[in-house]
């Protein structure tokens, strides 16, 4: 028999004016791309690559810039990529999970994409360390500028911004987060006002908008042409951020917010920054700060590290929903999440990414030092991220949307062509500091792989002890235990067999309760699981029901609150009538085929350390038994 439950789904964002989503998601989803301009031409002009401050190299990297704002941001995300909501949800976990299921009858094909969507999500960790650092290093550098004698300053002043920013994650972002729409308003409005200040002075900056400034600019400097992209790139930091952030606002406030206020802002700026270079061509040390008249510099470095550390805050609370992403879908250990809003289900903290992200911030900026130094390690992560993304959509639209290949190639081709030009601009990079977020990558996803195969070989270890639940309710029936008053809850990955809490009980203490649920908890490749998919329930006779609970992977996994909506008169889950046995396992290293024994012992110290099972579900601890066992794998 079944049954269902749950809390229905809807539209989060059916109730908010169309104005205070659009202000909102300017604040939170723009903050990273929209202080590009800080440190972009900057890095183009001052950063080692051989571009002459001249009138051709001036238009042929504003015509770079601005076509890579159109084709990769306009074109590629909020027209296509934004289209490959999961129910609503963004981000590479949400996509990855969206190509596996495209990819459904094509095993091997589906390994691979799954495969790839955790290499991005581990660069995007990579890139969660970058962006803070350079962001605020590139905004507190303007002080050099307004204050002679503080270049030793800098590096004290971002540390000091950024440690902050970390230590009040914990409180949440609830009010901090009303001021992020209007201060990121007022930046891009800033952004624009400048840019219209030094195209007066120059209009003829306007021509680079033409594409051939581009062409010409490739043709004559082939070999910088593809370098130069390296740097380029900087102008299209945080295009995933408006992917990940789509579950929080729609498609429609992004999309809107992008082409009515933050492209035209930052596009006025970059040929305003041009204009200036061309009357003078010494302002490439600094072509943002040096843009703005002199009594607006102090307010300007105010008004930029404000919106530097919204764009970081927005990344840090990025890197904390792929987390919960990975978690359910199985990819990373469980860890307490903290809810940091009541109303808000999106806003959550979780202290162990939060100080991990912050040391390696920590170590970025004091082994680089500088924004400049930054760029140079910066685009590796972002780029090889974008191209994975590309991947991904390509199986979805292909596979899963069934949208003709003549339609579909030729786009998906103009989309890995130019994330492939921008990703192989930026391989050198690794040997001048790019490294980092690639050896972070590497790290994270040989933690994800580990967790995820050792996991599986865990429950297969299990299952070869594991005695098939018919058999032994047939047992039960030819010598009955005595049963006691009340239900029993055991959980277990196999619903088809006795777990061993269930064994181990029965062989120490000798009884059975008058009801015993096998309760396994399922998640989906699907944001939410809708009320009327929640459970399922089976009765086995002699007082067994089988109970499989469906949650998405940003459902909050509530099981006792679950099982209270369970409507099913034999069963009750009263709460001082109902006591949950969980089964600790400790792993040992062996042998036995499966993985390398490092990798054994590296899963056997995240499964120790990893979040129970009494917290992450929620269980009401003095009613929770914990029985051991041990596993050879």
């Amino acid at each position: 028999m079944g049954q269902a439950s749950g809390q229905a789904t809807g539209g989060e964002h059916s109730g908010a004016r169309p104005l205070g989503m659009l202000v909102a998601a300017v604040g939170v989803v723009y903050g990273d791309i929209g202080t590009s301009p800080l440190y972009t031409l900057k890095e183009v002009f001052s950063g080692g690559y051989g571009v002459q401050v001249n009138h051709d190299g001036v238009f042929g990297i504003l015509a770079l810039i601005f076509w890579s704002l159109i084709w990769v941001v306009s074109i590629k995300y909020v027209l296509f990529i934004l289209r490959a909501d999961n129910q609503g949800e963004g981000g590479i976990m949400a996509l990855t999970a969206l190509a596996r299921r495209a990819a459904g009858g094509y095993p091997r094909l589906r390994s691979v994409l799954v495969i790839l969507g955790l290499i991005g999500a581990a660069l995007f960790y990579g890139d969660s360390m970058i962006t803070p650092a350079i962001s605020v290093l590139s905004a507190v550098e303007g002080l050099e500028l307004a204050f002679s004698g503080l270049e030793h300053w800098v590096v004290p002043a971002a540390l000091v911004v950024l440690v902050a920013l970390f230590l009040i994650q914990k409180h949440g972002t609830d009010r901090i987060g009303k001021l992020f729409g209007p201060v990121m308003v007022t930046w891009f409005l800033v952004l624009g006002g400048l840019g219209i200040h030094g195209i007066l002075q120059h209009p003829q900056v306007l021509q680079a908008l033409n594409p051939v400034w581009g062409v010409r600019f490739f043709i004559v400097h082939p070999g910088m042409g593809v370098a130069i992209l390296g740097a380029v790139v900087l102008a299209l930091t945080g295009a995933e951020a408006l992917y990940a952030d789509m579950g929080h606002f729609g498609r429609k406030p992004i999309a809107r917010a992008w082409f009515a206020l933050v492209l035209p802002a930052l596009v006025l700026n970059y040929f305003g920054q041009g204009a200036l270079l061309l009357e003078n061509p010494g302002a490439a040390r600094n072509p943002f700060y040096l843009l703005a008249p002199g009594w607006a510099l102090i307010p300007l470095v105010v008004l930029a590290t404000l919106s530097t550390v919204i764009a970081s805050q927005a990344v840090i609370s990025g890197a904390f929903s792929l987390t919960r992403q990975a978690i359910q879908l199985g990819y990373i250990p469980r860890m307490y999440i903290q809810h940091t809003s009541s109303a808000e289900q999106g806003q959550i903290y979780i202290g162990a990414v939060n100080w991990s992200l912050m040391v390696g911030v920590i170590l970025l900026v004091l082994g680089f030092e500088s924004s400049g130094a930054l760029a140079s390690a910066y685009g590796v992560a972002v780029t090889g991220t974008m191209l994975i993304t590309s991947i991904l959509v390509a199986a979805v639209m292909l596979l899963l949307w069934k949208w003709p290949p003549l339609l579909a190639v030729p786009v998906l081709l103009g989309f890995l062509l130019v994330d492939g030009l921008f990703f192989a601009a930026n391989m050198p990079k690794i040997l001048q500091g790019g490294a980092f977020p690639v050896l972070a990558g590497i790290v994270l996803f040989i933690l994800m792989t580990t967790w995820k195969r050792g996991k599986e070989l865990l429950v297969d270890r299990l299952d070869e002890g594991g005695l098939p639940l018919p058999i032994f309710i047939g047992s039960i029936r030819v010598q009955p235990p005595h049963r006691v008053q009340g239900t029993a809850v055991f959980l277990t990955a196999r619903p088809d067999a006795v777990p061993h809490a269930l064994l181990h009980n029965l062989l120490h203490n000798q009884v059975l309760h008058e009801q015993v649920v096998l309760l396994t908890v399922v998640y989906e490749d699907i944001p939410r699981v809708p009320a009327q998919r929640r459970f399922e329930v089976d009765a086995y006779g002699e007082g067994f029901f089988r109970v499989i609970l469906h949650f998405g992977f940003i459902d909050e996994p509530d099981v006792p609150q679950a099982l209270k909506l369970c409507h099913l008169d034999e069963l009750d889950f009263s709460p001082m009538r109902t006591t949950y046995f969980l089964s600790r396992e400790t792993v040992i290293a062996s042998k036995l085929e499966g993985m390398a024994r490092w990798r054994e012992a590296l899963f056997a110290f995240m499964l120790k350390n990893a979040n129970g099972n009494l917290r992450f579900f929620k269980l009401p601890v003095n009613r929770v038994i914990e029985l051991g066992t041990q596993v050879e794998m």
